[in-house]
């Protein structure tokens, strides 16, 4: 009896020992755990945003580039929502003006007629051979790569850059001197000089020659069969003489303007975007992070984004904390909604995104906490283990 009796004040003082430890462990820990809540894992946005310019070093502090934040307020969308159609408009009003006429080009071909001489009947100029292939000129008088064409009883004569009535009043003026009043008719039996290109998003892509009839940004378009699925209307790029221009042209027609007034030149590039080049990131507490798209005329608001990410995770997120980071380096802002009413979501729905947009939900306080005591809890557990086995 006298054995038990020690064997049991020997195990309640264990037991002592150990839910002293344990509760040692635990306020020596709290310290800790309080601190950490600042720096818990994962990102979080602070009042003031900053990037960083250069890194620190022992030599110097590290610079910061402060960036702006924004409310989202009804004000500050209609702000951003003028200065982009600004933005678009400028870029279209460049691009409008009046057609011009066609002038022939190296590669052109001409058929000239001169009426009531049989002897220049037989001036037909270059034959396709007998095997002619579908990419061959048709008969006529080809403009050669130094601009000149050759002619019966005239000889070599500059064309290039002239308009079909200018060569044809310069042919019967070079033809009187050997003819009387020769009466001469010119067209363009090919037009291989001046092409287009469209290229991207469209059924077919490819080139398409100019010719006497202007081509508009509409009908290089159409003759390209049209925007694919998956084309982004709102994101066309028009690049002339190494400078781009981007036209929305949803948006064109939505304010009433016509993409038909957009005349191409020469070697005009046309490029449809496609809508998963311009997806917007949704990152943090939601429920499916996710690259958001937009849709076919190229619009997606902030209601759209969060929709697509299966909207707000309501057990993990702080919907007073959502925001849109926007820009690179000294063009970046950040603006801020205040997501915890329903109301707030009329402004979403009206806030639209721009490709690349970043879309972050910040987490609420239980989650950090959570968060910073799974990585506190294993080393606590493991001191307990080691103070019992050493025991």
């Amino acid at each position: 009896m006298k054995q038990l009796k020690v064997r049991s004040n020997a195990l309640r003082r264990d037991g002592v020992n150990v839910f002293s430890m344990s509760r040692l462990a635990w306020i020596a820990a709290l310290p800790l755990v309080m601190s950490a809540c600042s720096v818990a894992p994962g990102m979080k946005m602070q009042g003031t945003a900053t990037l960083p310019i250069t890194s620190a070093t022992e030599q110097a502090p590290a610079e910061q580039l402060p960036v702006p934040m924004t409310e989202v307020t009804l004000s500050s969308i209609d702000e951003i929502r003028s200065e982009a159609e600004r933005r678009s408009d400028e870029s279209a009003s460049a691009l409008l003006g009046r057609s011009q006429a066609y002038t022939i080009g190296v590669g052109d071909v001409l058929q000239i007629t001169v009426w009531d001489h049989p002897e220049l009947a037989a001036a037909l100029g270059s034959q396709p051979p007998a095997n002619a292939r579908v990419y061959d000129p048709p008969p006529g008088f080809i403009v050669d790569d130094t601009g000149y064409l050759r002619f019966p009883f005239v000889g070599n004569i500059r064309v290039e850059g002239m308009k079909v009535d200018e060569v044809q009043h310069k042919l019967a003026a070079e033809l009187g001197k050997s003819f009387h009043d020769p009466q001469v008719t010119v067209r363009v039996a090919s037009y291989r000089a001046k092409q287009v290109y469209v290229d991207g998003e469209v059924r077919t892509a490819g080139a398409q020659s100019i010719n006497d009839i202007p081509t508009t940004l509409y009908d290089a378009i159409s003759h390209a069969g049209g925007f694919s699925p998956a084309a982004d209307q709102s994101r066309i790029t028009l690049t002339r003489n190494g400078r781009s221009y981007d036209i929305n042209f949803t948006g064109m027609l939505q304010r009433g303007l016509n993409p038909s007034n957009i005349m191409l030149r020469p070697g005009d590039l046309i490029r449809v975007s496609a809508r998963e080049e311009n997806g917007v990131f949704v990152l943090g507490e939601v429920t499916k992070p996710v690259t958001a798209l937009p849709l076919r005329n190229g619009q997606l608001t902030l209601s759209d984004a969060l929709s697509q990410a299966g909207s707000i995770n309501s057990a993990t997120a702080d919907a007073a904390q959502l925001y849109v980071i926007r820009g690179l380096g000294k063009d970046a802002r950040v603006f801020h909604l205040d997501a915890a009413s329903p109301v707030s979501m009329i402004l979403a729905n009206r806030f639209e995104l721009q490709p690349k947009d970043i879309v972050y939900v910040d987490g609420n306080g239980l989650v950090r906490f959570s968060r910073v005591l799974s990585l506190l809890l294993p080393g606590i557990n493991a001191g307990l283990t080691a103070g019992l086995v050493t025991k």
